[in-house]
């Protein structure tokens, strides 16, 4: 999201969110000035209101995906991510999500901020799912720090395919940054394709995936 939009964001529609649907927010002191991945879990369309209230008035962007979207719809939802700033994504397409990991890297360098979903997906009962890599790798390749934010009460305001209810009931707990140098340090000597290589994204995952486990818990 552009500047314009996000400080609009700010002054306008940050309130209204805050009044209608926040409960309680912890560990904004967590928050960096400088660029990072945010990472939350994800069970609601509402999460995207709710990250995007913790990035506002700074630029951010989300990956989005296409994939799911049929003919005119498809092109009016790629207008809509190309004036967001969404970065889009057809998971069924190899290319495409290479693309899509190489537009990221190139958001975080510019000293924008990155949101992420490392489930890949909306959870359908409300609990963390397994990670996938994609987070990892781009961790890998920028060595930003990635700050976890745990979501409560969206699915309940709105789970997949259910209704949209109107309550001040969502929690937000923000964790502390991950910078993770150990493993940033040791996959710079190691080919993409190595099994070591491999291990130490599985690994910066199922890190990733357990503070959110922490923070929703």
């Amino acid at each position: 999201m552009n500047p314009i939009a996000s400080w609009f964001c700010k002054i306008f529609l940050k309130p209204i969110v805050d009044w209608l649907l926040i409960k309680e927010v912890r560990g904004l002191e967590n928050v960096p000035r400088s660029p990072f991945i945010l990472v939350s879990n994800h069970v609601s369309y509402l999460d995207i209101i709710i990250d995007s209230y913790l990035c506002v008035p700074r630029r951010f962007h989300f990956i989005g995906q296409i994939d799911g979207f049929k003919g005119i719809v498809k092109w009016l939802i790629r207008a809509i991510y190309f004036v967001s700033g969404v970065i889009p994504l057809d998971r069924q397409k190899d290319q495409s999500r290479e693309d899509a990991l190489k537009k990221a890297a190139k958001v975080l360098k510019r000293g924008n901020i990155l949101v992420l979903y490392p489930e890949g997906r909306r959870s359908t009962n409300g609990e963390v799912q397994e990670g996938r890599l994609g987070t990892a790798k781009i961790f890998l390749e920028t060595g930003t720090p990635i700050i976890p934010a745990g979501i409560k009460g969206t699915f309940e305001l709105m789970p997949p395919r259910g209704k949209l209810k109107i309550k001040k009931a969502v929690e937000i707990n923000v964790g502390k940054p991950l910078f993770l140098k150990e493993e940033f340090n040791l996959a710079q000597d190691l080919a993409e394709n190595s099994p070591e290589y491999q291990k130490i994204l599985e690994k910066i995952t199922d890190e990733i995936m357990g503070e959110l486990k922490q923070l929703t818990a």
